[in-house]
């Protein structure tokens, strides 16, 4: 008898290089695609950036159909809209064109759309731990920001509205069938975003390594995207228009998406989500706001593995000790908050008040999503209160 011990998911092609998005009419013509739905939001529409996706098809003679109504932190109303959308249309595929907002909502259209049960179907039928294997048509991803890694993910993040709740999504009917990753896309991002965003992939990286489900090829992607974002990111904050650090984050970002969609997320996750979903934080934000408290608190349940991660990041010595290096991670992600800018929730504009009244509902839903279960220190809902405390305060906490 033989068990499996990995499995590995990924698109079945991924465009690389400076003006890859170019190819997209090729790309689709290599799937038998010519009817796409651009899904996308009204930030690329006003710069214009979504033209860089328009007029390549246009240019082919490819007429496209476009829903650009999607919103930061997706919405189930959202994806409702744009299921309704494409039952007017004859579309053959999504492509999601933005951040990680436009591609996460494509995913959850094509899931919606493919529910067996029709228009009686809501997103939360699909929350994990349902597998939502299923699309009703293929999506092709094209990010635009370096972090969510979405463009390579079975999962997508969607707000169930009447629930206040951020859902985790995930199956086969969340990943892409292709990705385009063109970092010249991300040449006009802010320099919030690009903060937000690159932290985001790091702790997708670093949660990928340290999950008890990592398997030696999402451990592979973990370590590069680490190296590479440890390397560009103050860059690119700084200097927007640099290519090396665009592109080293663009690649870090998806080799990021690439780990933690085979390996999972942790606890940061687990309880970054409820943060957005009851404050409104943007994904990578609430990411960073935790992740110096939570990486401290889980360092006993896998040293070596911090350690390691401190060491590809560049916070830590190649030689030193998992003990030191470990240690030097910890301090290495509060100053990395500092440079970047990072606010605390309070500085953010939450009241101590609100945040204090939802810390048990907010345990409570990072629990119920998974993934703290993957961390290496796996903690109880009276700890996860405490950690929230801690990020509140500033305070170490000793659990």
């Amino acid at each position: 008898m033989t068990t499996v011990a990995a499995t590995f998911a990924a698109p079945r092609q991924i465009l690389i290089g400076a003006g890859a998005v170019r190819q997209l009419p090729a790309l689709l013509g290599k799937f038998g695609l010519s009817r796409p739905l651009v899904v996308s939001d009204p930030v690329m529409v006003a710069t214009g950036l979504i033209a860089r996706c328009l007029d390549p098809l246009a240019a082919a003679g490819i007429a496209a159909g476009v829903f650009s109504d999607t919103v930061s932190d997706p919405t189930d109303t959202v994806v409702e809209a744009g299921v309704g959308m494409m039952s007017r249309g004859s579309y053959d595929c999504l492509i999601g064109f933005g951040g990680g907002s436009p591609i996460d909502t494509a995913k959850a259209m094509a899931i919606l759309a493919g529910a067996a049960d029709g228009t009686q179907a809501k997103m939360r039928d699909f929350k994990a731990p349902a597998a939502a294997d299923h699309g009703a048509v293929p999506v092709l991803a094209i990010p635009t920001t370096a972090g969510t890694g979405s463009e390579c993910t079975r999962f997508t993040v969607i707000t169930d509205t009447e629930r206040d709740e951020k859902m985790l999504i995930a199956g086969l009917g969340a990943l892409p069938l292709a990705a385009i990753v063109d970092y010249e896309l991300t040449f006009t991002v802010p320099a919030r975003t690009t903060a937000d965003t690159g932290i985001d992939s790091l702790t997708h990286a670093l949660e990928a390594y340290v999950s008890k489900r990592a398997n030696p090829f999402s451990d592979a992607f973990a370590l590069s995207a680490m190296a590479l974002i440890g390397t560009h990111l103050r860059t690119a904050y700084r200097e927007p228009r640099n290519a090396a650090a665009r592109e080293g984050m663009m690649l870090g970002a998806t080799q990021a998406g690439l780990a933690f969609s085979n390996a999972s997320v942790a606890l940061v996750h687990g309880m970054s989500r409820p943060i957005g979903a009851h404050f409104h934080v943007p994904h990578g934000l609430s990411n960073a706001m935790l992740l110096p408290a939570l990486t401290r608190y889980s360092l006993p349940g896998a040293e070596a593995r911090y350690a390691e991660a401190a060491r590809r990041i560049g916070f830590a010595a190649t030689n030193e000790a998992d003990g030191a290096a470990a240690a030097k991670l910890v301090a290495g992600l509060e100053a990395l908050n500092r440079e970047l800018a990072v606010p605390t929730p309070a500085a953010f504009g939450i009241r101590e008040a609100d945040w204090q009244a939802k810390l048990a509902l907010m345990a409570e839903q990072a629990l119920a999503s998974g993934s703290p279960a993957n961390n290496p220190r796996v903690p109880e809902a009276a700890e996860i209160v405490a950690l929230y405390r801690a990020v509140w305060t500033g305070d170490a906490v000793n659990l």
